[in-house]
């Protein structure tokens, strides 16, 4: 079935708020209900199981679900008549999305945005995911199975389900008791130090194999182990792993800041979302390594991504914007690509040769999208 326009069809129940995230799906196909009374008492007056699903505006996972399958209309059909469908903006609800990302932690051992949540009318959740493709691929399961799957669960396995959530709930409370907290001592710190070094990735830098975030409070904890101890690796993991990200593609070598994070273990192909609070953190990193090397690169990057914040984040209206979209014209990262043909056309030849040196450049690309 073809996918259907944006308004097309009718208004769902989200066209009264306030959230431009919710506002932008006022006229999905799916029956949007905000987070509130009336989407749970109707939960539990029809029987159904509640589909919450968790984003925000900037999300671009959260756009590749709305467009794979909140807009298809054979989709939209099987969530409105499996589930109550309930739309969070997690920048405007950051209670409701701390605790169901707590769930999604548990029940997967990792989180993220788009956060899909499958549960009880009670709010007691069974099922927790992140990003889900409309079909399913290989032993990936889709969301139309998922969908059809939990329908038959819930009618003829409904107990089961229950009794899922109700573990799930009780395993959440213990990790939301408040203990009180335990001394600080030094042989943990260095605990600490040992598995950063485990996870350090001495080829490429950075920290595991995979899907490399700035993390830019591991690097201020070995900052400070290196401070207290002299250890000169800790400094060192510090150092290369800056270096890299500066000279990668997480890196806006333009614009100035830093991306949401490399899909790939070289730090070339980069989420292209800006998030305010990744900007805040890496300055701090940037700085902090300044001072404790005083090499003028850190500093550098620094003063560009504070120019970058000032110039795009900073509302006229007093404040800064949380994250800068990385969609344009419905495609992520188009503004930021370049091909060498556009560089041909307004560079000169000289010029265009070291382009091409600096950031290895090539006629069919430097990267593979990570779709």
């Amino acid at each position: 079935m073809n996918k259907t326009k944006k308004n097309e069809h009718k208004k769902n129940h989200l066209s009264g708020e306030k959230s431009p995230y919710l506002l932008q799906h006022a006229y999905n196909p799916v029956d949007w209900y905000p987070w509130g009374d009336e989407a749970f008492t109707l939960a539990k007056n029809e029987n159904k199981p509640v589909f919450l699903y968790i984003g925000y505006s900037n999300c671009n996972w959260c756009h590749v679900m709305e467009r794979e399958s909140f807009e298809d209309e054979e989709t939209a059909d099987l969530i409105n008549k499996a589930f109550v469908p309930v739309k969070v903006d997690r920048e405007e609800r950051p209670d409701i999305d701390t605790q169901y990302m707590k769930v999604c932690q548990l029940m997967t051992g990792q989180g993220g945005w788009p956060l899909t949540i499958l549960m009880t009318p009670d709010k007691r959740p069974f099922f927790a995911g992140t990003y889900i493709p409309r079909e399913s691929h290989g032993n990936r399961m889709g969301l139309k199975e998922l969908v059809a799957t939990v329908s038959g669960l819930w009618k003829n396995q409904k107990e089961d389900l229950r009794n899922t959530a109700e573990q799930i709930v009780s395993k959440i409370a213990i990790l939301n008791e408040s203990r009180p907290p335990l001394p600080l001592e030094a042989r943990a710190l260095h605990r600490g130090y040992l598995q950063l070094q485990g996870a350090f990735d001495p080829e490429h830098a950075g920290f595991g194999t995979f899907r490399k975030f700035p993390t830019p409070h591991n690097l201020l904890f070995l900052l400070r182990h290196w401070n207290r101890s002299g250890e000169p690796q800790a400094l060192e993991m510090v150092q290369k792993t800056l270096d890299a990200m500066i000279l990668g593609g997480i890196h806006d070598h333009v614009g100035g800041g830093f991306h949401r994070y490399s899909t790939d273990r070289l730090w070339k192909l980069p989420h292209f979302e800006k998030m305010l609070y990744d900007q805040a953190l890496m300055a701090i990193a940037l700085l902090e390594t300044y001072s404790a090397t005083k090499e003028a690169r850190y500093a550098d990057t620094a003063r560009n991504l504070f120019t970058y914040v000032r110039r795009e984040l900073e509302s006229p209206r007093g404040g800064f914007y949380t994250a800068q979209d990385a969609d344009t014209e419905g495609e992520e990262g188009r503004f930021y690509i370049w091909t060498l043909k556009e560089l041909r056309e307004h560079f000169s030849k000289q010029d265009v040769k070291l382009l091409i040196h600096v950031f290895n450049l090539e006629e069919r690309g430097n990267f593979q999208d990570e779709a």
